[in-house]
Parts: structure tokens; C-alpha cells; sequence
């Protein structure tokens, strides 16, 4: 897969794209990079890239010139274009997955309010929201949404241990333990070090259930459980209750 990302401050994404997982990914042919600095395409002297918005307001907005040339220069047209933005479609693993499926994809980082309207409306094809906050670096959403999605892809992470991450089938992942087998007074559950790889699974299934419950009982709801899920919640709950 390929990532092309508009941007005005290259020096923040390409770290990202020579460290870890994703610096063996680039190495090994998983995934390759441009990065577009847009300021290269702005035509006046200052090189500005962004201007105050008509209508009055505070901030400045990104313009529409230098961007849509970036664009044009790459040929965004026949591309998946995404706009990280709290204004777009929550991501989610599933929105991840339909975007691993893609051999390319263009990010636009934006700044400031944001980038003008009019390059959204010819060139962006989803308009992304990675939360239910703002923050200040287009760059840093991007870099989340591109992380999301690379590491779907075949040969970076094995797929055992993507089978039972969080949100893979609807519930949020259990808890690990690693050696020592006792530290601060606290020791790894008896079951971990059982080797009864059955009660092993029962175990990590039940606590699955269980942060779910107490952290994102929403998924429960909107969830498919089966009469195994299901009684372990309704135990859940009753002890909940009793407590």
C-alpha cells in the first residue's frame, strides 16, 4: 500500500515512517510514502498557504490554491482521498479494514479551522473523524488513521495476534501478564500459568467480556452474542448488582 500525505509539516510524519513496525514495513515492500509538502505549489512569494475566512471569524483557514495543484500534481482524482476532521465519519476497525483494502491512499493534513470547503467538495472522499475531540495537528490524526490501517495489512503483524485484539469481533481485548510472575505484591493469575489451554481460553473470554461491561457496554448492546457470551453477562451483572 501507498500513502501519499499532503502536508506543511513533513518533519512530524517521517519519523513515523522510519521507526518500528512500520520502518520494517517500508523496508520490506508492505508500504511506501510521499510526502507533499503544499507550500511547494503556493504561486506567491510568500509561499501563503493560508488565508482569514470570508464571513469573518477567528483563525485562518488553509487555501484552496496550493492544495488543489498538490492534489492535481499526483492525480488525486483517480485516488482515495481522505481529510482527518472532527466534522467526518467516526473511524472505527471496521472503517480500518475497508481502507487496507486499498492500494493507495492520499491524506490531507489540515491546520488552523481547517481547509476551504471547495477542496473538500472535488477532491475528498471521506472525511474522517478519529474521535469525539479537537486537536491541533492534522498531521497527528493522520498519522492514527494511517497506523489503523497498515498494520491490517498481510505480512506486517501475524494474524494470530490480530484474531483477538479489541473491537476485532465486537469486544475489547483481555488483560496480558509477562515475567516477573509476582511484582509490587501482585501476582499473575493462577489460570495464565496452569497450561490448560481450555480454562485458559474460558478465562480470557470471561475477562473480555468483563472490561467490555465495565468500560464500553455499548458494544455489548449493538454486539452479536452467543448463549455463552450472554450467560457470562448475565453473571456479570448480577454480581455487579450485588456488589
Amino acid at each position: 500500500m501507498k500513502f501519499e500525505i499532503l502536508t506543511l509539516f513533513p518533519q512530524i510524519i517521517e519519523p513515523f515512517f522510519t521507526n518500528s513496525i512500520m520502518g520494517r514495513s517500508v523496508e520490506g515492500g508492505q508500504v511506501s510514502y510521499d510526502l507533499i509538502n503544499f507550500r511547494d505549489y503556493a504561486s506567491d512569494k510568500h509561499k501563503s498557504c493560508d488565508d482569514s475566512p470570508y464571513g469573518g471569524g477567528a483563525g485562518m483557514v488553509l487555501k484552496p490554491e496550493p492544495l488543489g495543484s498538490a492534489l492535481e500534481a499526483i492525480g488525486a482524482k483517480n485516488k482515495r482521498v481522505i481529510y482527518p476532521s472532527p466534522s467526518g465519519k467516526k473511524f472505527s476497525y471496521d472503517y480500518a479494514k475497508e481502507l487496507s483494502q486499498e492500494e493507495e491512499l492520499v491524506l490531507i493534513c489540515g491546520r488552523y479551522e481547517g481547509i476551504d470547503q471547495r477542496i473538500i467538495d472535488l477532491y475528498v472522499d471521506d472525511e474522517i473523524c478519529i474521535g469525539d475531540y479537537v486537536i491541533s495537528s492534522g498531521e497527528v490524526a493522520a498519522l492514527v488513521i494511517i497506523d489503523a490501517v497498515y498494520r491490517l495489512l498481510e505480512g506486517v503483524i501475524s494474524g494470530e495476534s490480530l484474531k483477538e485484539e479489541s473491537f476485532t469481533d465486537g469486544l475489547l481485548e483481555y488483560p496480558h501478564y509477562t515475567r516477573p510472575e509476582t511484582y509490587c505484591s501482585i501476582s499473575v493469575p493462577e489460570i495464565l500459568l496452569s497450561g490448560h489451554h481450555r480454562e485458559i481460553e474460558e478465562w480470557r473470554l470471561r475477562k473480555r467480556l468483563e472490561k467490555t461491561l465495565l468500560n464500553r457496554p455499548e458494544l455489548l448492546v449493538s454486539g452479536a452474542l452467543g448463549a455463552k457470551e450472554k450467560k457470562i453477562v448475565a453473571e456479570l451483572k448480577q454480581i455487579e448488582e450485588d456488589e
